[in-house]
């Protein structure tokens, strides 16, 4: 099975339209399973078609104090890289929910086992059934989670099983905008992903951040030019040849694109690109 990967910087570039089109095409002649990994806002689903029903729930372990055998040293605080533990000397810890990420580091290293776990929903798994061949998987955090790169991973985990499970050919994962750690998790460990972009300044700067983040995760890279007979793509060209890669598809800007787009008509979308 193929990990392939949509990603791109700056929003508003078309990645989800391009992952959403891609899976479509494949899953013509292959078993395709796609995954949204964008969990804070996922929006494949609405272009699809389809409604979400019936999470599965996504657990994160939180610590919680035991009073009775906290000692006050203070070490759980200074452990956690997230800065979700406050502590004043001779004081009891205090908490940070909305900073943890579950981590486990302060339970572990707790010398008087004063730290234990409670497990609480963070979010959910919706899984639809487009035809035999393409299966849509969407994760969603709750509101208010701060950081989702533990959601996005046990987002991902679960995909790969099922795909598996469906003696899937393709896993196609359409990560969130960005660089951050949510998207990390999702390009970690996969075979290709394909960078989506604009021929704007602020395309090519964010196109350059993409690559070079695919690029300290060894990742084979591909990139994917959207309204490419709109503005200049020289710097485009700049940037991948700066990182050794190509220009694999340029999808052009017109009209009769956006109709498709609007009225869900993949299968024109795909033809017209």
């Amino acid at each position: 099975m193929k990990i392939l990967a949509s990603s791109g910087t700056k929003g508003g570039v078309g990645k989800s339209t391009f992952a959403i089109l891609l899976a479509f095409k494949l899953s013509k002649e292959k078993k395709v399973v796609f995954c949204d990994c964008d969990v804070e806002c996922p929006n494949d689903y609405l272009i699809l078609g389809e409604k979400l029903k019936n999470p599965e729930p996504i657990y994160q372990k939180f610590p919680t104090l035991d009073k009775e055998k906290c000692k006050k040293c203070g070490l759980c605080s200074e452990v956690c890289k997230e800065h979700a533990i406050f502590w004043v000397k001779e004081k009891y810890p205090f908490f940070i929910y909305d900073l943890c990420t579950g981590c486990g580091t302060c339970w572990l290293v707790c010398p008087n086992k004063a730290i234990k776990t409670k497990k609480k929903i963070v979010g959910g798994i919706y899984k639809n059934k487009i035809n035999d061949n393409f299966y849509l998987i969407t994760g969603l955090s709750k509101a208010g989670i701060s950081e989702t790169g533990p959601i996005v991973r046990e987002v991902k985990e679960r995909a790969i099983k099922f795909a598996k499970e469906k003696n899937a050919d393709y896993l196609i994962i359409d990560t969130a905008p960005g660089t951050h750690c949510s998207v990390i998790q999702a390009l970690l460990n996969i075979d290709k992903v394909y960078a989506v972009t604009e021929p704007t300044p602020l395309g090519s700067h964010d196109l350059g951040l993409i690559l070079e983040l695919a690029k300290k995760l060894k990742i084979s890279t591909e990139i994917v030019l959207n309204k490419a007979n709109v503005g200049n793509k020289k710097e485009i060209e700049e940037i991948a040849k700066k990182f050794g890669t190509n220009i694999s598809i340029e999808i052009p800007y017109s009209e009769e694109l956006i109709n498709a787009y609007c009225n869900k008509k993949l299968e024109k979308m795909v033809k017209l690109i």
